[in-house]
């Protein structure tokens, strides 16, 4: 864990301990902006998910027979923004918060088709209060510490090549094979296994300056990225008017970086409080609800014990078991989000990998995570000045703090195959099934049978058997869910 003898430096020095854990003021808060810049895609990408996903009654989220994509925006801005403060405020960690990447999906694909989006968000909620109250038990915090040290490193590990993966796929540098069934592999180089397109040309020249500004120790490096190549991409749709990749395959993956014609505009807030707590057991019935619960909070239960522990071993700030400082506060925070953000209508929130870009540029408290915060809170009113960073000026630094994840990948004892196999598979799985939890659940599984084999079955903590156990279930979900119901 990284501590420092200086003594503080005023007030807000001393409530977050930042001399104490070797930073500045200005560390933290150019931390906190580049992780709001590494996340505030999800202000566009959330809308564009829930947005046009019907319920049972053929409404789209926000009410109403069209989309309504600017309510959804300014309901994730303000839960991002409160919630993230609140985690640094009270866990002190640089851990920021937003709608679930994979839930929301999960929500819009699988879930509203079956019931209204307001029974929809009541299982997010009820998702999330289960979880707490886990949490308020000390049974989530006591899984946690039933994961062996190496898995923990393994699941770090995987987590960074899996940012690293988000972020070439969203720069459009490698993208998904169309008609992947009828091909050997399912991801390719560019569209047509050749880069092509002046979007990619940003992000690569991105990615080139970021090496060169971290390997010459600049501070500041990712910032300084982010927004030189935002500018350049500014510049570039100003001059070939490439447009959005559903239009042409060399267009901007998210963001089409051109300056707003309205910097400011009023939120409208209509999501907020439009959930029915128990509305879906009358939707789909009793099972059904339950295991959609059940498939929800097992992603949430483990996604956030996997970002945590990375976020904390990429700042220096994990004890010898590979626990953060103020897990319980974190944990209870993240719980938290899950149910405000059902509670306001734009899906549970959870801890942000991308809290690792912060992270890189030196973030080690949760000054970060206020700062990222209030960003947030000003995006509900600025959305469309956030608007203009498209993903390929963005996500370079993503790469890069995949890297640096990865470097941990030396405290795996590789020659010992009880762990060595249990923590290849939770690495791999993770960009390959592009789940952190798959990868988790993975290496819980394969480890915990290896020692029944191996007849070493004293040597698991209790815990981890119901847990491996409960993962059996996860990954069995879609067959069981047919047979019950």
């Amino acid at each position: 864990m990284t501590t420092s003898t200086h003594a503080p430096r005023g007030a807000i020095d001393g409530y977050f301990k930042i001399s104490e854990r070797g930073s500045t003021v200005a560390r933290e808060v150019r931390g906190g902006v580049v992780t709001f810049f590494t996340m505030a895609y999800i202000v566009v990408l959330n809308p564009l998910i829930l947005g046009y996903a019907k319920d049972i009654d053929g409404n789209y989220l926000g009410g109403g027979s069209e989309p309504n994509l600017a309510v959804i925006a300014a309901g994730t801005a303000l839960v991002a923004g409160v919630l993230t403060i609140l985690m640094g405020a009270v866990a002190n960690f640089p851990l920021a918060i937003a709608t679930g990447l994979g839930l929301n999906a999960f929500l819009a694909v699988a879930v509203a088709s079956q019931m209204t989006w307001a029974d929809a968000m009541g299982l997010v909620v009820l998702e999330g209060l289960l979880i707490l109250v886990l949490v308020l038990t000390g049974f989530r915090k006591a899984v946690f510490h039933a994961v062996p040290a190496q898995l923990k490193v393994a699941i770090s590990v995987g987590i960074g090549l899996f940012i690293a993966l988000i972020g070439f796929v969203d720069a459009g540098f490698v993208r998904r094979i169309p008609d992947a069934a009828n091909t050997t592999v399912p991801v390719q180089l560019g569209q047509t296994g050749q880069l092509a397109g002046w979007p990619v040309l940003v992000f690569v020249l991105g990615l080139l300056l970021l090496i060169g500004l971290w390997v010459r120790q600049v501070r500041g490096a990712i910032l300084i990225s982010i927004v030189v190549m935002t500018v350049v991409a500014i510049v570039v749709e100003t001059i070939g008017d490439l447009g959005a990749a559903d239009k042409s395959p060399t267009g901007w993956a998210l963001t089409v970086p051109s300056w707003p014609g309205d910097v400011f505009d009023l939120p409208d807030l209509a999501t907020l409080g439009e959930f029915s707590l128990l509305g879906s057991f009358e939707s789909v019935g009793i099972v059904s609800a339950i295991l959609l619960i059940f498939t929800l909070m097992l992603a949430d239960f483990f996604d956030t014990m996997g970002t945590m522990t990375a976020i904390g071993a990429e700042a220096g700030l994990n004890d010898e078991d590979g626990t953060p400082p103020h897990a319980q506060r974190i944990l209870i925070v993240d719980s938290l989000a899950a149910v405000a953000g059902g509670a306001a209508g734009v899906s549970s929130n959870t801890s942000y990998i991308e809290s690792a870009s912060g992270v890189g540029e030196g973030a080690r408290t949760g000054l970060a995570s206020v700062v990222t915060g209030v960003l947030f809170l000003l995006t509900v009113f600025f959305a469309p000045l956030v608007a203009i960073i498209p993903s390929e000026a963005a996500v370079p630094a993503l790469v890069l703090v995949g890297f640096l994840m990865m470097q941990q990948v030396l405290g795996i004892q590789w020659a010992d195959v009880e762990i060595a196999i249990p923590a290849f598979l939770t690495i791999v799985l993770m960009p390959f099934t592009y789940s952190i939890s798959a990868g988790i659940g993975a290496g819980f599984v394969s480890f915990v049978l290896i020692k029944l084999v191996v007849g070493k079955a004293r040597q698991v903590h209790p815990l981890l058997y119901g847990v491996a156990a409960l993962f059996v279930v996860y990954f069995a979900i879609q067959p069981l869910t047919a047979w019950l119901t």
